[in-house]
């Protein structure tokens, strides 16, 4: 049985396409949302676009965060430090957590405008300090478009992976590499999580200006530092 993975607040876009795509490609998954009811119905329909082989079920975030040492954090910026505090009781001793979380502020009506500054200096750190110590926190999946998640072709986005823990990075980055067309790249360090944190806002502005699904690609890099399904 493959390593299960959580994905909490995992009813919104972003966690319902990756937990399609990570269903897809076989992994275990375990969605979470405040409702058990909600996180039940959209664990169904994930099931029902995956294909009957589909291993995912849904509960209450609580739940599904003590289930598994592998979890990915799907929710608004707003919601990140309330839910991650009351989660912190949880949480595995060793987990490691993908924190997606991106700082946004939205602008008159609710499109995101410009990201948001953060003491700690981004989401990822805050989240750092918001579980409980011995949890790794890794950014990751900021860029990647919730609509192209969510759809059948190929997602054409580099992940940039920031850790402060390079085994963390590594089963990430492999994790990733399991969507087609996604490439992962080793990012650094989690303080460089702010840099890839921000370039999320001027992929919407493109977005919103050209009416698309931009993503980011790095280029001129050794093959080597690329990981992917090819």
């Amino acid at each position: 049985m493959s390593r299960p993975i959580t994905i909490l607040g995992g009813t919104g876009p972003a966690g319902m396409g990756l937990a399609l795509r990570w269903a897809r490609a076989g992994e275990t998954i375990l969605l979470g949302s405040r409702s058990p009811e909600r996180a039940k119905e959209a664990a169904a329909r994930i099931r029902d676009k995956a294909g009957k082989g589909a291993k995912i079920s849904g509960d209450e975030n609580s739940v599904v965060c003590a289930a598994a040492d592998l979890l990915a954090l799907t929710v608004p910026f707003e919601g990140q430090s309330d839910l991650l505090k009351q989660l912190k009781p949880a949480f595995q001793a060793g987990s490691i957590l993908i924190d997606a979380t991106v700082p946004l502020a939205s602008s008159v009506g609710g499109r995101a405008s410009r990201v948001l500054g953060v003491w700690q200096g981004s989401a990822a750190q805050q989240a750092a300090e918001l579980v409980p110590k011995g949890v790794t926190v890794v950014g990751a999946f900021h860029n990647c478009s919730a609509d192209i998640l969510n759809g059948d072709g190929p997602v054409e986005c580099d992940v940039i992976v920031c850790s402060d823990a390079p085994d963390a990075t590594r089963l990430v980055c492999d994790l990733a590499a399991k969507i087609p067309g996604v490439r992962a790249i080793d990012g650094g360090k989690l303080e460089n999580a702010r840099l890839v944190e921000q370039i999320t806002a001027l992929l919407i502005g493109l977005n919103l200006r050209h009416k698309g699904h931009a993503g980011l690609r790095v280029t001129g890099l050794p093959t080597a530092a690329y990981r992917s399904l090819s």
